[in-house]
């Protein structure tokens, strides 16, 4: 909006001025049935200076490159009127003005929209038309934005060849602009592009102080937000500028890379500054602006500042300039050197030399080049030119031109020409430069766009200043393989390094900011960048150990098969029926169904063998030690109770008591197993804590499903144990009760040692230690209760006689008397 004011502030008045010359022909103008506005950067504004109201100043200090403009547009239209297949028998002429300062150069520019010395915006009138079809320019952003609106209003196409802001793609506001060389977007692309290959995080961006420079901050700082380039210092540059203090900013933050984004009238000072303060070791990257910069690259000292990399536009050799410029009549033009002419529409060349125009800084020319040649096949178009003639009954408005403008496609020089939907290039290039020793600008890479972007640099062709390492520009080191970065301040560059645990990694490529844990099946050591499989174990059905163990099963089982065949022939000897008589046959076959879980010990868990891992064992077991406490309790029943409560003793042979607190122990312990495998039954478990690269396979048992049936089993064992030491001191061949209580010891000792175990030990073979415990609670009845009984049956028969019992039987009674 401002620049919008500014331009309409200063209508009036200086289309006053504009109306009171006569402009005779110069370098600045051709006649044609059609004309191309142009508005050109001649000569540098020497500063600004007040004035009470607008006038025009004398602008000076000449610069080959702006010549370089003027000519070739001189020749770009010359050589379309030459053409024979380009509007043929249509000439094309210009009007040109040296636009050469942001707000003092309205004359030219209404001149360039006016008919007959007056504008009407908006007018219906179309019988007065203006003979400027399109305008090309102006140079810098801000001059752009300044004249903007003026050609905005009627849709004269405003072809630029220098202006790269990104503002101008907004078709809602700048609806015919257009522009012949790539955008700011374009260009700051190729530069993070050239901070990304070389590793560069710790940068410096200084620009113009104008639209351009902080148009090129604005969306380098949006680029680089999801990159790991930091800016941790930027500074508009104008003529105030303290270079000093800028670069002892910038060294304070050690930042050995700088981004200039700025135009040749504060790069010179900006440089010059660098070379007189004696900043060194950096390296400086320079925007499409200054990188093909002539005086620069050759002062002296230029060297010691650093590395000089540059973006820029390729250059392109346009066939004929060379001629035109040495031929004569590109000489004549000077003789206009002092003639008065329009406002600024005065050359005064003082006739250069060719050879230094033509050898000057090169940025921009094949943009007038094809920004004149794209109006040319708009204007073809707009005629509908045939072969050799023009339809001249066609009125030709800006508008029609700029449309057909936006639907230009044609080949230039072997490049394509061009437009998309916001007036920028549908295609184009970059070249990447380095300021060699020569001082020239070498060409080591290039960044081309179209549907998809090609970068490419050569740094082998870059003569380092670090003696041939590429310079670093980083905040923190990278950390080493297997750390990730702990921010360190509010800048993602500044970062300690941490070590990732074990069981956890670092993958830079997804986040280098976290350690991401391995999964359950991986493991890795400290400090790792990925995980390894974990080496999976158990003990298999064929492994040795489990063999050994089923062996001792199966001879469990043998053997309780031989002592019930034993039991049976010797029923109703003394011994077998001190034992228990048919309890006998219960708990031997209640002790082999029990040996059952050990086969459920070994192979890869599943859930039918995690359920059958201790289940015969607590249902069955507890039927044994059911038998066991009533057997202990008979036998204190008999020898110490029955005297003293006799009731007791009667009822307990009446109701066949032993076998009802048999029954009913077996019947709590089904119902409590039922209920507890129901809510949540044994199931395959992987343990990963124990061992971090191993996974053991094991089962998962609830310990809140098994409570209730270990507490009963517990409660059972307790009672056969008190009932068993109150038994200690009856008859030798009675004492099945000594028998029990040492039995009983080691079932205790054996399931603590295993519990002592499992607290310490969580390997594979905690399977094995598991059905070992299962065969010891299991082998502690067979050998300690009924192998004694059998050594007499076969060895001693004279003690399993009836007389042999009553001896026994009347020493204890007599003992007991006395």
């Amino acid at each position: 909006m401002k620049h919008f004011l500014e331009s309409f502030c200063l209508l009036g008045a200086f289309l006053h001025v504009c109306t009171q010359h006569t402009v005779p022909a110069s370098e600045f103008q051709l006649e044609g049935d059609y004309l191309i506005g142009g508005l050109f950067h001649i000569h540098d504004d020497t500063g600004s200076v007040y004035h009470e109201r607008p006038e025009l100043d004398a602008f000076t200090k000449s610069n080959y490159q702006y010549f370089r403009f003027l000519w070739l547009i001189l020749f770009s239209v010359e050589q379309v009127n030459n053409s024979t297949n380009l509007l043929p028998n249509v000439s094309l002429g210009y009007d040109i003005f040296d636009h050469c300062s942001d707000t003092q150069n309205f004359p030219g520019v209404l001149k360039l929209i006016s008919a007959n010395g007056s504008i009407q915006p908006w007018s219906d009138k179309q019988s007065v038309l203006s003979k400027v079809i399109a305008v090309v320019g102006p140079f810098t952003s801000t001059q752009s934005l300044t004249v903007a609106p003026l050609l905005m209003v009627n849709l004269v196409p405003m072809v630029n060849y220098a202006t790269s802001t990104s503002v101008f793609s907004n078709k809602a506001k700048y609806p015919s602009f257009l522009r012949t060389l790539p955008s700011n977007l374009n260009m700051i692309d190729v530069i993070v592009r050239i901070l990304q290959k070389f590793n560069w995080r710790w940068v410096a961006f200084l620009n113009s102080d104008d639209d351009y420079g902080n148009d090129g901050l604005n969306l380098f700082t949006q680029r680089i937000k999801d990159t790991e380039i930091c800016l941790p210092y930027s500074k508009g540059l104008s003529d105030s500028t303290n270079y000093t203090q800028t670069f002892k900013q910038m060294e304070a933050k050690q930042i050995n890379v700088i981004i200039v984004f700025a135009l040749e009238n504060n790069v010179e000072p900006l440089i010059e500054s660098a070379m007189l303060l004696n900043v060194t070791n950096k390296v400086w990257i320079a925007g499409d602006a200054w990188a093909l910069n002539k005086k620069l690259p050759k002062m002296k000292g230029i060297k010691n500042i650093g590395t000089v990399l540059g973006v820029a536009e390729p250059v392109v050799t346009i066939p004929g300039f060379s001629d035109f410029l040495h031929s004569s009549k590109a000489q004549l033009h000077c003789k206009y050197a002092e003639q008065d002419t329009f406002c600024n529409q005065k050359c005064n060349c003082s006739c250069m030399n060719p050879e230094d125009i033509f050898a000057a800084d090169p940025s921009y020319s094949f943009a007038i080049y094809s920004a004149i040649y794209a109006i040319a096949h708009a204007l073809h178009n707009t005629l509908r030119c045939g072969a050799d003639k023009c339809d001249s009954n066609i009125t030709v408005y800006p508008y029609i031109v700029l449309a057909e403008l936006r639907k230009s496609n044609f080949t230039l020089v072997n490049n394509s020409i061009q437009f998309d939907d916001n007036g920028n290039l549908k295609q184009g290039s970059y070249s990447v430069v380095f300021w060699n020793n020569s001082g020239d600008a070498q060409e080591i890479g290039f960044y081309q766009f179209n549907s998809e972007v090609h970068f490419f640099v050569d740094d082998s062709k870059i003569e380092w200043h670090t003696n041939g390492e590429v310079p670093t520009s980083l905040c923190s080191p990278e950390c080493p393989a297997g750390y990730i970065k702990k921010r360190n301040g509010i800048y993602e560059c500044c970062f300690d390094c941490e070590i990732c645990a074990n069981g956890t990694y670092v993958n830079i490529t997804e986040s280098p900011y976290t350690c991401l844990k391995c999964k359950d099946i991986e493991w890795s050591e400290e400090g790792s960048t990925s995980c390894n499989l974990r080496a999976v174990e158990y003990i298999s059905a064929t492994d040795i150990v489990a063999t050994l163990v089923f062996v001792a099963a199966c001879a469990f089982v043998g053997m309780t098969l031989a002592m019930s065949v034993l039991f049976s022939v010797n029923y109703n000897t003394p011994v077998v029926r001190s034992a228990g008589g048919p309890m006998c046959f219960l708990i031997l076959g209640c002790l082999s169904l029990s040996n059952l879980s050990v086969f459920f010990h070994f192979g890869k868990p599943t859930v039918p063998l995690c359920t059958l891992r201790y289940l015969p064992f607590l249902l069955f077991y507890t039927i044994c030690l059911a038998c066991f406490v009533v057997r202990s309790f008979q036998i204190v029943c008999i020898f110490k109770i029955a005297a003293k409560i006799p009731k007791l003793h009667s009822w307990w042979v009446k109701y066949n008591g032993q076998w009802l607190v048999i029954v009913v122990a077996f019947v709590i312990q089904a119902i409590f197993l039922v209920i507890g495998y129901s809510c949540k039954p044994p199931s395959p478990y992987n343990e990963t804590s124990w061992y971090p690269d191993k996974i053991i396979l094991s089962c998962d048992i609830s310990l809140q499903a098994s409570t209730a049936s270990v507490i009963l089993l517990l409660s059972i064992c307790t009672l056969c144990f008190i009932f068993s030491y109150m038994g200690k001191n009856l008859p030798k061949n009675y004492n099945e009760a000594k028998a029990i209580t040492f039995c009983l010891l080691l079932l205790i000792l054996t399931w603590i040692i295993f519990a002592t175990e499992c607290m310490l030990y969580r390997g594979k073979y905690i399977q094995l230690l598991s059905a070992l415990a299962v065969l010891s609670s299991l082998y502690s009845f067979l050998f300690w209760y009924f192998l004694p009984k059998c050594f007499i049956i076969l060895f001693q028969p004279h003690k399993n006689t009836q007389q042999y019992f009553q001896g026994l039987i009347q020493n204890y009674t007599k003992t007991i008397s006395q």
